[in-house]
């Protein structure tokens, strides 16, 4: 079955921990998609044809909609396919602050464990693209010195979710997975392809390892594969469905027409600009042109980025 403007296309690889939590809502919608493997490091050409500049993964492409970050592809994926739905019990406003916590602390904990404990992912060329990524050194003998302490960080997260497991539910909102799941299970995923000694931590809670394998059980949706060309040449015979749109609440007067740069506020901050389309609380989409794809509209979350009139 061919990919068209009306597939879900997810620039991502398969180590990598962030495009694993997007699996897993793909796994709960039961959704069917196309994974379009991009490599670990740069360059991405491709990638970045379609972003303007944005080179983290995973990214969703919808004909010649490119979503950025994981908490715009889940929100556009809850938008378009309402049911069933990632919130499942009461989640609906603080699901999204679970996974701020995930993707930063949890997440950070998790980093330190894997490449202060070694693996395979920390070759040269991987080190001095994350280097370039972070705009700091990509320190592995300081993360060998801090694994043991946040070893401790990690273990106490793992006490956090254990607690919530406590009365015997199946899922950490209840009896049906959703966001939180997704958010939290990713950090464990990557945690077991990577390092046995973060795994061994995560074996010291039964509970929490009994969620574990709940959640791995929902797989991934039915995924097909892409290639990178051939998802390019959809975004360039596609056109936006995003509406121009203001916002009255606008906290700095941005409107629609306005010229924009929108960039990550932790890293990879490399600044996109574009003609701003729509905005609200959660989100901004602006309208660029690259040779290769022609006109597409760029979507990134308002919470973790930062937006400033070019």
């Amino acid at each position: 079955m061919a990919a068209d403007a009306n597939s879900i296309i997810l620039h991502q690889y398969d180590v990598s921990p962030f495009s694993e939590k997007v699996r897993v809502v793909l796994g709960l919608k039961k959704l069917e998609w196309y994974a379009c493997d991009e490599p670990v490091i740069m360059p991405k050409p491709e990638l970045v044809a379609l972003t303007g500049g944005y080179r983290k993964i995973p990214v969703m492409q919808i004909g010649a909609d490119i979503y950025c970050a994981t908490q715009i592809i889940i929100r556009e994926l809850e938008r378009r396919f309402p049911s069933p739905s990632i919130f499942v019990g009461g989640d609906k406003g603080l699901g999204w602050g679970t996974a701020m916590w995930t993707d930063r602390v949890f997440f950070q904990a998790a980093v330190a464990i894997i490449f202060g404990g070694g693996t395979a992912l920390a070759d040269e060329a991987f080190i001095k693209d994350r280097e370039k990524l972070t705009g700091r050194p990509f320190d592995i003998a300081a993360m060998k010195q801090a694994a043991p302490l946040m070893a401790e960080q990690f273990r106490a997260q793992l006490g956090w979710i254990d607690d919530q497991l406590a009365d015997g539910r199946a899922f950490l909102m209840g009896e049906r997975a959703g966001l939180a799941d997704a958010s939290v299970f990713y950090n464990l995923a990557f945690i077991r392809w990577t390092s046995p000694a973060g795994a061994k931590l995560i074996a010291a809670w039964p509970r929490v390892a009994e969620w574990e394998a709940r959640v791995a059980a929902i797989g991934h949706g039915t995924r097909h594969e892409i290639a990178r060309e051939a998802a390019l040449d959809i975004a360039r015979a596609a056109t936006s469905t995003e509406e121009p749109r203001a916002d009255t609440g606008e906290p700095n007067g941005l409107k629609p027409g306005d010229r924009v740069s929108v960039m990550a506020d932790d890293y990879g901050r490399d600044p996109i600009m574009g003609e701003l389309v729509s905005s609200s609380a959660q989100h901004i989409a602006i309208r660029r042109a690259d040779p290769r794809v022609g006109e597409v509209v760029v979507h990134f979350p308002r919470a973790g980025f930062l937006v400033m009139k070019a």
